[in-house]
């Protein structure tokens, strides 16, 4: 590419106009004669590095991306999450804040990685976002979908007063319960476990404020909630917090006495606790209904181990307490 004797660096300080004039084609100039226009202005250009599957993002949708900002001429991002193993969900319509990518991320797919250019307009406008980005800038971004969910029923019934969520048709109020302990699974498999925790309480508390209209519904919302306590357990587990798991193990026990994992849960918690003894007595109960079970039995192994080593420290201290005193001579 002729430059007619400027350098790139100073290329890239010059205006559009003025590199028109001197013949010069930019690196982005050329990347966009292979870029599909998303919107017909050619504000919003787009290329498929790697197909997705499904459908295309909804609107209102919770989504976990990578993404990283490029500047012309610059081979290093002004912005990313490439650093971050798990990137954060983020909310169309609040947590997106650049126009531009959130237009774009409405046309991506679950698994999709792809380019798109922003024109100013899109982008961060005439005046740029000093220091970091200049005045008239148009951008690059290079986007992978980790994952979306659809939140705008959950978000729609979380905005209703509880006398409203009694109202609304108990099929809808498990679909938003059930999106919520997807969202819920997504957080704990990234291992943001109070994200987690957060979802699966308000699923808890929705259906704790759902009002029976027979022994028939009660026996329903029990059983709903039956996971989202066994799944609060083990998130309180993974938080360090054991007697907030033991609590929730319990409140799943009420439910279902003969529930292995809620055993299973409880005996966790209170080994945590180094409460020895229940953990003992949770941990046969749970090996009872599943004798084969190797989660059940190594922790059981774990806490024989555990519990012998307690035993002969008690031992050793009380000797050494009564160490000192002799017996009266006669």
């Amino acid at each position: 590419m002729s430059t007619n004797g400027n350098t790139a660096r100073i290329i890239q300080f010059m205006a559009p106009e003025e590199r028109h004039q001197f013949g010069i084609e930019t690196p982005y100039q050329r990347l966009a004669l292979q870029m599909q226009d998303m919107l017909g202005d050619r504000g919003i250009l787009k290329e498929v590095i790697h197909p997705g599957e499904g459908g295309p993002i909804p609107f209102h949708a919770s989504v976990s991306i990578h993404f990283s900002g490029f500047l012309e001429y610059s081979d290093m991002p002004f912005e990313s999450t490439l650093n971050l193993k798990y990137p954060r969900m983020m909310k169309l319509g609040r947590d997106v804040t650049l126009y531009g990518l959130e237009l774009g991320l409405l046309t991506m797919k679950k698994g999709e990685f792809s380019r798109f250019l922003f024109k100013p307009k899109y982008a961060y406008g005439d005046l740029g976002c000093p220091p970091h980005i200049p005045p008239l800038a148009t951008v690059l971004y290079e986007v992978q979908v980790l994952d979306f969910l659809d939140s705008a029923q959950v978000d729609e019934f979380m905005d209703l007063s509880v006398e409203e969520q009694n109202d609304v048709q108990l099929a809808k109020l498990l679909a938003v319960v059930d999106t919520q302990r997807n969202f819920g699974n997504l957080c704990f498999n990234k291992k943001r476990y109070e994200d987690a925790k957060e979802r699966y309480q308000q699923a808890v508390t929705v259906l704790q404020n759902r009002e029976p209209l027979n022994d028939e519904g009660k026996k329903r919302l029990e059983e709903v909630k039956l996971p989202f306590l066994l799944n609060l357990s083990l998130t309180y587990l993974k938080l360090e917090k054991p007697h907030k798991a033991l609590c929730f193990g319990q409140k799943a026990l009420a439910i279902n006495p003969q529930n292995t994992k809620a055993l299973f849960r409880c005996g966790q918690a209170c080994f945590e606790m180094k409460d020895y003894e229940k953990a003992q007595d949770y941990l046969i109960l749970a090996q009872s209904k599943k004798p084969f079970d190797p989660d059940i039995n190594t922790l059981l192994k774990k806490l024989g181990l555990c519990y012998k080593d307690y035993l002969d420290g008690e031992r050793e201290m009380c000797s050494k307490m009564f160490s000192g005193f002799k017996p009266k001579e006669k």
